[in-house]
């Protein structure tokens, strides 16, 4: 699953001018749990906080310098999700994962220990950086990947019992191993459910039709694959195993493809072929393939229910631009195993209405806050900037796109539908005949994307026209 793409352990760097004295007044003017999780470090760790760096995003994290002994001690201090937490593990869990992982000697931050109240993980804050895509040149992002590439097969090669010691139940037999963690993310989407969801409905139909049968290999795996931190064409550390469970390893390399896909890692196919050198075992395209879908579901099954009700901290467009490509990316891979060609849709040009006045002075208002403000400030009101855009967009061409999908619904089911009934009806279109339309609901959907995606698409950012990598 791909909802949290920024989340290095690096960064926060100290600023020259950084002082005790400027600290404690800064931290003063904190909310009170954080002045509690700082004094539990200075306290457990011992030393005083020196400087600290909010980083600017949803989740509560902190860069911290500690200074004990004369020596200055980086740290990251990474809090709970809240109420955008997808529920999969208890917060503790990835800080004993990294723990059991520094035991079999992998490059993974030392965790100093576990906050109580607020809850958050101190851990070293790691020298490196995310994003292959900022490497100096090709033979830099070639010498990452592979290395990466071969401390996942040192991973994979771990003794099972390890992760079983941390609670992690063990795949009992093949169609249990290919399904993995399937049943936890469509335990909670269920859960959240609120309103029809014919395209996640779909995909979840064509996994259970397609789960190898007569494959069984179990390995530890990272699950949300290829976060690392890197530097000068070295991994320096693994970073985001909250999600790490027992299953089958072409999971870790289909959890790549969908990483790819937020933060480009360049060609995976030789990659791939370094993977298998290192550990002697060839895997399937089919294989991946399968578990490439059922990872990338994971993304849209998380970010369906916020999709319609988001939270206040929720940066809306993320999460349905999440929705909407790693939905297509299913899509593309199914059919690219059926051998089927997708259409593409008819995009119309935004075309002004009576409204249009509106909001575009929403949308330059809030560019030219946006543009004066900084931080986590800046990042909420950037948030704002970017849904006022995409809703800029809805109201001048969703009209037109509406009708023609429209039309295609009512093809597909062979009658008129009506605006209250018509996803409903899809659903169940989908849940009775699916297997049977597969091909014509596959090309359905693909147009349904893309057509989503281009609403949203001058705010896509990394994520504007992504395409999960072919094998």
């Amino acid at each position: 699953m791909s909802t949290d793409s920024s989340d290095p352990q690096a960064g926060g760097t100290r600023r020259e001018d950084a002082h005790p004295t400027d600290a404690r007044q800064r931290r003063a003017e904190l909310d009170p749990e954080w002045q509690r999780a700082f004094a539990w470090v200075e306290q457990e760790l011992g030393g005083e906080i020196v400087d600290f760096e909010r980083q600017p995003r949803w989740r509560p994290a902190f860069f911290v310098d500690l200074v004990r002994d004369g020596e200055t001690l980086p740290l990251y201090l990474r809090g709970e999700r809240g109420e955008l937490d997808h529920g999969a593990n208890p917060f503790e869990f990835e800080a004993h994962v990294f723990e059991m992982m520094e035991e079999e000697g992998l490059p993974v931050p030392h965790v100093h220990g576990i906050i109580p109240d607020p809850k958050m993980i101190v851990m070293d804050k790691v020298p490196g950086r995310i994003d292959l895509s900022t490497a100096e040149n090709e033979e830099e992002r070639v010498s990452v990947l592979n290395h990466y590439m071969e401390l996942l097969a040192d991973l994979h090669a771990i003794d099972p019992k390890r992760f079983e010691d941390l609670g992690v139940k063990k795949p009992k037999d093949a169609e249990a191993a290919g399904f993995a963690d399937l049943a936890t993310w469509e335990a909670n989407f269920r859960a959240a459910k609120n309103r029809p969801e014919p395209i996640i409905e779909f995909v979840y139909g064509w996994l259970r039709r397609n789960v190898p049968k007569d494959r069984y290999e179990i390995a530890c795996l990272q699950v949300d694959s290829a976060q690392f931190l890197f530097d000068q064409g070295r991994v320096t550390s693994f970073i985001d195993l909250e999600l790490a469970t027992l299953g089958d390893p072409a999971a870790d390399l289909a959890g790549m493809r969908g990483r790819d896909l937020a933060e480009p890692l360049g060609p995976l196919a030789p990659a791939f072929e370094h993977y298998f050198e290192k550990t002697g075992a060839r895997i399937p395209k089919e294989v991946i393939d399968f578990h490439t879908v059922r990872f990338n579901l994971a993304t849209p099954t998380t970010c369906a229910p916020f999709v319609i009700e988001p939270p206040p901290a929720a940066d809306y467009i993320q999460y349905l631009a999440w929705y909407w490509v790693w939905s297509r990316a299913c899509v593309e891979v199914i059919a690219d195993a059926m051998g089927i060609t997708l259409d593409t849709p008819t995009i119309p040009e935004p075309a002004k209405s009576g409204f249009s006045p509106a909001h575009d002075w929403l949308v330059d208002k809030l560019a030219e806050i946006r543009s004066g403000t900084e931080d986590f400030v800046k990042y909420e009101v950037d948030t704002t900037w970017r849904t006022a855009t995409y809703l800029k967009r809805v109201e001048s061409m969703w009209p037109e796109m509406e009708k023609e999908e429209n039309a295609e619904i009512d093809a597909l089911l062979g009658r008129v539908t009506s605006p209250l009934d018509r996803e409903a009806e899809l659903e169940a279109f989908v849940l009775e005949h699916g297997a049977a339309n597969e091909e014509a609901l596959l090309r359905f959907f693909q147009k349904r994307c893309l057509r989503h995606e281009a609403l949203f698409a001058p705010v896509a950012r990394e994520l504007k026209g992504k395409k999960t990598q072919l094998l």
